[in-house]
């Protein structure tokens, strides 16, 4: 539907006073516009809405379909219930409140969640959909359009704090960073199931679970077909301010997303167009391809496309306000989160996507992950630009955490094409990692036309550490301690070519720029890496059919195999 036509018939609606009405549309069909309050929804923020809300769209649906309208107000809601061939339209000044949740039953609560007999395989809040405050399953042609506003606030977030922790100096300068010795391994926080620490993280989990009645996500969407998403604001959105599970055909454009958790998760989502979206998350991941196994089968994600997009980590409800703070941290050593990340559930693969022309802002950086059994392959990033990013500007990892039914094996992770990204002030802990596992390595991967900009200060004594494998471990890049060299630790990778890379620091840093560890067929050209003196461009260990044309202060080499050589900048 035309936003423009559907804004004149709701002026139109309003100006004549009615309520309810039915339109002539273009293509020759009828389509009512109903407003809520014709149903007796209050919209003063105080009484609850939500009855009258879902009686709206059933009333809509029973009718052929059309558009449940919400005028400018306040509703105070629990679950609303989706219909096939329904548009929910919530008008500039409309907001839908998700209510606390009651402590006496008796009371309207949201809906529970259903079962799910594949609960063992990724955590509560990807596994139910219905305890939402919207929420479909099995529909056809939906669409909730903005201008208005979905305020989670009576949802919950999880297992985690509700709260953000107390400041710290946050902001991330070019100052000389203060380095531990060592770092400190990350602690397990054993309350949480969903720290990637604990050990004692499976599924299900009695710590990982709400009771019945309790709301955990803005919108969440199963096996629904012609869906779209546009202008709203989603603020505060709960565990996800949108799960999208087995979706397709499926529109997001104009999305303003300032939440406490996950901003938009496409999970097992086929043929996706997301747009001109700006989403802040500064506790958890802003978009986030997933392919988990919530729906009992492995289905892939994709054909996928993300342009026009920003994802952040400013203080939740900064982004919204204009004030952009920056005063929390998640921990000191990998800071807010916000960016964009392909998993972690992968168990269906990922295929045939494409990200271009998105910013990311005081956050972390880009995540390739695939470590539950799947294929990720036929991806390209172009057009990417970051500021203040808290860990590696790139982190691609295949893994062997092998959650799905029957430990799955690795699966793949090739055919990915990074290119036109420029990276300013990266935090030092954490180089850009590509690490695939022994006996499975990551293909076909090319990197061009990145420029980065490091923090630096990296001790020379760091140069000699060895990352540990940490083949099962939840994929983070905190998860190998600090990296031995300053710009890209590339290990367990067959088939790599990196061209126009140009990496720099800001403080003397004592690590190489590039090392390399069980890497075959490997090519780069035209690099320029900023280097101490006496401290390599290149670090190789076991590296089979390595080239190199056009490195600034190296001669240009091709080697057959390596056990074992650092190049040095000729004298």
């Amino acid at each position: 539907m035309n936003r423009t036509i559907l804004a004149l018939i709701v002026m139109i609606g309003l100006t004549s006073g009615c309520e309810s009405m039915q339109m002539h549309m273009p293509g020759g069909s009828n389509r009512g516009v109903y407003s809520v309050k014709s149903f007796g929804a209050k919209g003063d923020g105080q009484n609850i809405d939500s009855r009258a809300i879902n009686a709206a769209i059933d009333h809509v649906a029973a009718n052929g379909g059309g558009t449940v309208y919400f005028p400018p107000g306040s509703y105070l809601s629990y679950s609303i219930r989706l219909k096939s061939k329904v548009a929910l339209y919530l008008e500039q000044g409309a907001t839908i409140l998700a209510a606390q949740s009651p402590t006496d039953e008796r009371l309207d609560m949201y809906d529970p969640p259903e079962a799910n007999p594949w609960d063992k395989y990724q955590d509560f809040g990807h596994t139910h959909w219905h305890n939402s405050l919207i929420w479909g399953e099995n529909l056809t042609d939906i669409s909730i359009l903005g201008p208005g506003m979905i305020d989670g606030k009576g949802l919950s977030r999880g297992q985690r704090p509700t709260t953000q922790p107390a400041s710290r100096p946050a902001e991330l300068t070019s100052a000389a960073p203060t380095w531990p010795d060592p770092l400190p391994a990350p602690a397990a926080d054993t309350n949480n199931p969903n720290d990637p620490n604990n050990p004692t993280l499976s599924y299900p989990n009695a710590r990982d679970s709400l009771p019945t009645g309790i709301g955990n996500k803005a919108i969440a969407l199963k096996l629904c077909r012609n869906v779209i998403i546009r202008d709203v604001t989603i603020f505060r959105g709960g565990h996800f301010a949108i799960l999208a599970t087995g979706v397709d055909n499926f529109t997001l454009d104009g999305v303003k997303i300032d939440t406490n958790r996950d901003g938009v998760d496409l999970d097992c989502c086929q043929n996706v167009r997301m747009s001109n979206c700006t989403v802040n998350s500064p506790s958890d991941d802003g978009i986030c391809p997933k392919s988990s196994f919530a729906l009992g089968y492995n289905r892939a994600t994709e054909n996928v496309t993300i342009t026009n997009c920003q994802v952040s980590g400013y203080d939740m409800g900064t982004l919204l306000d204009g004030t952009y703070k920056r005063s929390f941290q998640k921990t000191l050593s990998s800071g807010p989160t916000g960016r964009i990340k392909f998993g972690t559930e992968s168990n269906g693969g990922f295929k045939n996507i494409t990200i271009n022309n998105c910013v990311f802002s005081y956050c972390r950086g880009l995540a390739l992950e695939t470590v539950d059994g799947a294929n990720l392959e036929d991806v390209t990033i172009s057009n990417i630009t970051m500021r203040d990013v808290w860990s590696s500007a790139f982190f691609i990892r295949l893994g062997a955490r092998a959650r799905g039914p029957n430990e799955p094996p690795p699966g793949t992770l090739k055919r990915v094409h990074i290119d036109n990204v420029v990276v300013y002030n990266s935090a030092p802990l954490y180089s850009s990692i590509i690490s695939g596992i022994p006996g499975a390595d990551i293909e076909d991967l090319r990197l061009s036309n990145i420029r980065i900009v490091y923090q630096g200060g990296g001790p020379r004594e760091l140069a000699t550490s060895q990352p540990a494998e940490r083949i099962r471990e939840y994929p983070e890049p905190r998860m190998f301690g600090m990296i031995p060299a300053y710009g890209f630790y590339i290990r367990h990778v067959k088939g790599l070519e990196m061209a126009n890379i140009t990496l720099s620091y800001m403080n003397r840093d004592f690590r190489p720029a590039f090392i390399l560890e069980d890497v075959k067929d490997a090519e780069f050209e035209n690099i320029k890496a900023q280097h101490e003196t006496d401290v390599p461009t290149f670090v190789l260990k076991n590296v089979e059919n390595f080239t190199a044309r056009q490195v600034e202060g190296v001669a240009d080499v091709k080697k057959d195999r390596v056990e074992s050589e650092q190049l040095h900048e000729r004298r």
